[in-house]
């Protein structure tokens, strides 16, 4: 199985970015970064701002890789608005898919439903460009299929084949 890291946990309790991004830089607060996310079946992740919200289901949950990053820009979460940041594979390619995370206590499932296409707001909180830059790579939205944790630090990545009873890389 392949080895990724995840490097990032954005747990946000409220949606920050409103209004329009010519406005400027909202305030980003450091405590939305965490280092253990709670993951629930059909819902999302506990305490996050879409988690049980009817309209976010089917999305609830968004990865980027932090490869996508072109330089210069930063690999921040509070600043993509994703809710994991992993180094070590290319979400974006696995649309369509059932993946799993597993830090170590089990892996989290999740059903890769489709790209989290970055908005406006991108080139206010990256930088100038950064919308254009990260078309095609601006992370996935995902349904949890399991419960589970998630935590920053290293975890295995698989893909689950249809049909299959347990993970497999």
């Amino acid at each position: 199985m392949p080895h990724v890291e995840i490097l990032q946990l954005l747990v946000s309790p409220v949606h920050r970015l409103a209004g329009r991004p010519g406005g400027g830089l909202p305030e980003l607060p450091p405590g939305e970064l965490v280092t253990t996310a709670e993951i629930r079946a059909g819902l999302g992740i506990v305490g996050d701002r879409y988690f049980n919200q009817p309209a976010h289901r089917n999305a609830s949950i968004t990865l980027m890789a932090a490869e996508r990053l072109p330089a210069p820009y930063p690999a921040d979460l509070l600043r993509t608005r994703r809710n994991v940041l992993l180094r070590g594979i290319d979400i974006d390619a696995f649309i369509g898919s059932t993946v799993f995370l597993d830090c170590g206590s089990g892996p989290v499932e999740l059903e890769v439903r489709r790209a989290a296409r970055p908005c406006a707001w991108m080139d206010t909180t990256l930088g100038p460009g950064a919308q254009r830059a990260l078309r095609g790579g601006g992370g996935v939205r995902c349904r949890p299929l399991t419960n589970g944790v998630l935590t920053v630090g290293p975890a295995l990545f698989g893909v689950r084949e249809p049909g299959d009873t347990a993970p497999s890389a």
